[in-house]
């Protein structure tokens, strides 16, 4: 069995949906876990802090650093990382997690809107990279996992949302630019995104346009990244994956207990192709 027992993930968004899921999942095997996200104070529309992340990651097994972190500050982050490895003695694993969406036409994205998309998605993905970089060049089997889709330029894909797109497409453009840069140095840098839409709560922030019996947990994303980060760093990288990809590859082809309803149609997620879903 593959492990990341020992290993120190640093994981931004960690404090609820799939980055938690992630972190969980890395926990039960012994790791250590950095929980860099914003919450600190509980929002009864979004449960979930950083400190009540730790506590559950902490009972399943793992070592959990809560740090209250905007990934849109260069200072914030740098802190960060640097308490991440005082506290750890490096960092293995970088998750590029964190991520701001509004599916919003042009006319309706105030520009304050369109900064936080490519604050927190396009320069937050860059800058936490970055940051954990030398340390990654220090691991054992270093990783960098981005939560972005493949790029696809097909027109639907741009004209209904076009910043939310760019934003997201500057993540798929850091691993493109990244797995390269670095490939040589062993560090791999690799895309996941969900087949289907992933239940959490911030689907409440989308206006009720997506219904959770038509999703799939988070644990799925979390079992394919468990799967990814355990895989020999120079023998995969610059891949863009779903998460069913994923588990194909590990001889998994039952996903049936991942949905909320195994009755209802799945709901494919953003930027995939029909041959895809």
């Amino acid at each position: 069995m593959r492990s990341l027992s020992g290993k120190t993930l640093f994981i931004t968004g960690a404090s609820r949906g799939i980055g938690k899921a992630i972190a969980l999942r890395a926990a039960a095997d012994g790791a250590n876990i950095v929980i860099a996200a914003k919450t600190a104070q509980s929002n009864p529309k979004l449960p979930g802090t950083i400190y009540s992340a730790a506590e559950d990651i902490e009972a399943v097994g793992g070592k959990a650093l809560p740090l209250a972190v905007d990934i849109r500050d260069e200072n914030q982050i740098a802190a960060a990382v640097a308490e991440a490895v005082a506290r750890f003695g490096g960092i293995d694993i970088l998750v590029n997690n964190a991520s701001a969406i509004s599916l919003t036409g042009t006319l309706q994205t105030p520009a304050k809107r369109f900064d936080l998309m490519m604050g927190v998605n396009a320069r937050g993905t860059f800058l936490c990279s970055q940051a954990c970089l030398p340390y990654l060049k220090r691991a054992g089997n270093p990783h960098i996992l981005v939560m972005s889709p493949p790029i696809s330029l097909e027109p639907h894909w741009l004209g209904p949302h076009l910043a939310y797109t760019m934003s997201k497409y500057g993540m798929s453009l850091c691993v493109l630019g990244l797995a390269e840069e670095f490939r040589g140095e062993g560090i791999a840098v690799n895309a996941l995104w969900p087949q289907s839409v992933i239940a959490t709560a911030a689907l409440a922030m989308l206006g009720g346009a997506v219904q959770p019996q038509n999703c799939r947990t988070p644990e799925i994303v979390a079992d394919a990244a468990h799967a990814l980060l355990t895989r020999p760093a120079r023998q995969t990288t610059g891949r863009f994956l779903t998460d069913e990809e994923i588990l194909t590859e590990e001889g998994h082809d039952d996903f049936a207990r991942y949905a909320i309803d195994p009755t209802k149609p799945l709901l494919p997620d953003l930027f995939l192709s029909l041959e895809e879903s």
